[in-house]
């Protein structure tokens, strides 16, 4: 865990999060995107954080995914963090390079994305940790974060079926898509090349080769 934890920090310390603009041209990876925020004069919105850190934990052998997370109907926003793979607790830990945030429960033990989601739904406590802040600006709340932001942002998920450098300039063409979705909802995603879950084992099972964190 210390090695994600610490990967998380520096790519959040060194790439800004800037919302409000897109992100460079050129190819939507980490080098791409690294080289155009290395001087600083711009960032990354979420999806691209969530990128370069993705590429960054697979080059160290850890598998990563990147999750986009849906409200029930989408009006102007979302959130994109990863989903990072624990061997040593097996399950994939939500890890969010916006706010450099990982979630615990009561007892402060990590939680994986489908934890928390479960747990906002069940009206379980869960935690941001303490260090969770945005730009190194303003400190990132649990209310704020999880119960106010988060919360709606949990609907339904999407993520991708395959996962290694350049990914996201390809997913046009080469990737497919899996959602997770509650019951009787569907996404309006129909491209065919898609798949649609509402089953949480499926959609979080674990990979086939995970180096140990």
């Amino acid at each position: 865990m210390v090695t994600i934890k610490r990967i998380l920090t520096y790519i959040h310390d060194k790439i800004r999060h800037d919302g409000q603009n897109g992100n460079p041209k050129g190819g939507n990876n980490s080098i791409n995107f690294a080289e155009a925020c290395k001087d600083g004069s711009r960032g990354l919105n979420c999806r691209g954080l969530a990128t370069v850190l993705n590429e960054c934990y697979l080059s160290m052998g850890i598998p990563s995914r990147v999750i986009t997370c849906m409200p029930k109907t989408y009006i102007n926003d979302c959130h994109v963090i990863n989903a990072v793979y624990s061997s040593t607790l097996g399950k994939w830990l939500w890890i969010d390079p916006t706010n450099d945030a990982w979630v615990t429960d009561e007892l402060g033990n990590l939680l994986s994305v489908q934890e928390v989601r479960a747990r906002l739904r069940n009206g379980q406590p869960v935690h941001v940790n303490e260090e969770a802040n945005w730009n190194n600006e303003k400190k990132t709340t649990t209310e704020d974060y999880l119960y106010e932001y988060m919360a709606k942002n949990l609907f339904y998920l999407e993520s991708w079926t395959r996962y290694g450098f350049n990914t996201e300039s390809d997913r046009e063409k080469l990737i497919n898509y899996i959602f997770l979705q509650p019951t009787g909802c569907d996404s309006e995603e129909r491209n065919p090349r898609n798949y649609s879950v509402n089953d949480d084992r499926y959609f979080w099972q674990a990979p086939q080769q995970a180096k140990t964190d």
